[in-house]
């Protein structure tokens, strides 16, 4: 181990081969490298390059290879920090360049560990264009549908931030370390103000949502094998409609998405029932009890955080603090992988959801769409942020973007509806190639409140405007809007899951349905599917 200066300087921090050592399978490193071609530039620059290999025992601030990581074949562009604070020039570019190329044609997941200063100051503008050549083969292997991976080690900076350290589908960083587009000595001699001492560390980038999660060293191997578990089960590697999953499920649906529902049922299970009150809905899925997102991420396996998303520990209500109204992540569903976009009503209680959280939502289908893998949205909320600066930063049209996203995607799509479905917020999740709710669930464009006040100016009649607004999810499988109405056990508010059997039977039902119909939609022709989803809502009927 050994230590790196800087503002973490007192973190020890592991040599690249350490690093390497606990990252992959023992004994399944390969070398890519080459003795590289330097550009004759100056005998003073030629000296600096003889010290630093002699110093680091590396032959440039880029090494390439591949291995294993938990038997998943990988890739790997890691910087070399020892020589010459890993700056990248031509030579390096060069090798970088190569083993990303090579990393697509053999269809390889790819792993980038920059810890770099940036450009290669030597040789100049020259080295700083490489930027783009090794950015360009990044999108191409992104372009192939192929899964691109990103630990930013100490010190990440300048041009290596601004290109290819920046792109990756995941994005973990070693806490503690300097991330930043320029370093703090640099920046405050440009221009005469210090940065604060936050600015750029990767607990900020993470709140952001422009780091995926804080991994130590030690938790890299896990935290990796965790992800290319997901993109490796979901076809990664494969066109859209040919990965793992296809044609898999016992028995096709019974048409194309939203020309009917699938003929799925759980085991054991009671018909659903159509004459349950709307109103006494909305109480059970408002109760603080009700089991929400929290409880369906709970049954998944291999789940990765991505973004700022946040569950936070307490389901009290009134006592949670913690959480973001809408949580994104990587999963596994009772064994399908899928990308999760789900509203936690639990962090609801204390915040909206707002514009930043469905511009996430937006960057998640993308990554989907990227990773060719299925998205299962998750909807349960009381409505969008309604404030001042939800308007200015505009609310509304967040809400249009995320649900034009989504019915435009091109990979399968699963919604659930779990619970409240109130207004904009619950449309933006909606679209999707089959639609689940359970029976409890409500959809309406104003919580009953709202429309009694619209129509009666005052809330005392929400619950004669929740039984005349058909909002239940038998009202809304008439209409065409769902394909599924899955019951809930007997006991709660009105039959509400109550024991927490009842919770954990309830939730891992959910799931696997869920699971199966993820299946079945990738199993559908693409076109099909496509064409499907975008006619479905042409076709609802009162």
């Amino acid at each position: 181990m050994t230590t790196r200066g800087g503002p973490a300087s007192t973190v020890k921090r592991p040599h690249l081969d350490d690093l390497l050592g606990g990252l992959l399978d023992a004994g399944t490193w390969r070398c890519w490298d080459r003795a590289p071609e330097q550009p004759a530039l100056s005998a003073a620059y030629g000296q600096d390059l003889a010290r630093a290999s002699e110093r680091s025992g590396a032959d440039e601030a880029i090494r390439t290879g591949e291995g294993h990581v938990g038997g998943h074949r990988v890739a790997v562009v890691a910087s070399e920090y020892g020589f010459l604070g890993g700056s990248v020039g031509m030579a390096a570019a060069r090798r970088a360049t190569a083993a990303i190329r090579r990393a697509t044609a053999q269809r390889q997941a790819l792993l980038a560990l920059p810890a770099s200063g940036g450009t290669r100051i030597h040789e100049g503008t020259p080295a700083f264009l490489q930027m783009l050549t090794i950015s360009s083969a990044i999108a191409e292997h992104r372009a192939a549908g192929l899964p691109y991976l990103v630990y930013l080690r100490h010190p990440t900076t300048g041009g290596v931030l601004a290109s290819w350290a920046s792109l990756g589908h995941v994005t973990f960083a070693e806490p503690g370390a300097l991330v930043g587009f320029l370093g703090p000595r640099v920046v405050e001699a440009l221009t005469g103000t210090a940065l604060g001492p936050d600015a750029q560390s990767p607990e900020t980038l993470r709140l952001a949502g422009l780091v995926d999660a804080l991994v130590t060293p030690e938790e890299l191997r896990e935290s990796i094998q965790r992800v290319l578990n997901v993109v490796a089960g979901g076809g990664a590697a494969a066109p859209p409609g040919h990965g793992p999953g296809h044609n898999d499920v016992a028995g096709p649906p019974a048409g194309p998405a939203g020309s009917g529902p699938f003929r799925i049922t759980l085991p054991g299970s009671r018909p659903a029932r159509s004459g349950r009150d709307p109103w006494m809905s909305v109480l059970a899925t408002r109760a603080p009890d009700r089991p929400g997102l929290r409880e369906f991420l709970a049954v998944a396996s291999d789940v990765t955080l991505l973004g700022a998303s946040s569950l936070g520990r307490g389901v009290s209500q009134g006592t949670d603090t913690s959480g973001t109204p809408i949580v994104t992540a990587l999963a596994l569903l009772r064994g399908t992988p899928c990308v999760v976009i789900g509203q936690d009503r639990s962090a609801q209680w204390h915040r909206r959801i707002g514009v930043a959280d469905l511009d996430a939502a937006r960057d998640a289908v993308r990554r989907a769409a990227d990773l060719r893998l299925p998205i299962l949205t998750v909807i349960d909320t009381p409505g969008a942020e309604l404030s001042e600066a939800a308007e200015r930063h505009g609310i509304a049209p967040a809400i249009a973007r995320c649900l034009a996203t989504l019915l435009t995607t091109p990979v399968p799509t699963v919604s659930v509806l779990l619970g409240q479905g109130t207004g904009g917020a619950a449309l933006a999740l909606l679209p999707a190639d089959t639609v689940i709710a359970a029976e409890d669930a409500w959809l309406a464009p104003l919580p009953p409140e709202g429309a009694s006040v619209i129509m009666y100016r005052d809330v005392g009649h929400a619950a004669g405007m929740a039984r005349g607004l058909r909002i239940t999810a038998h009202d809304l499988q008439r209409l065409g809007a769902v394909d599924l109405v899955l019951p809930v056990p007997d006991g709660g508010v009105d039959g509400g899951p109550k024991t927490a059997a009842d919770v954990r039977g309830w939730v891992a039902g959910l799931a696997e349905t869920a699971a199966a119909c993820l299946r079945a939609a990738v199993g559908l022709d693409p076109a099909t599917r496509l064409a499907a989803r975008r006619d479905r809502h042409d076709q609802l009927t009162p």
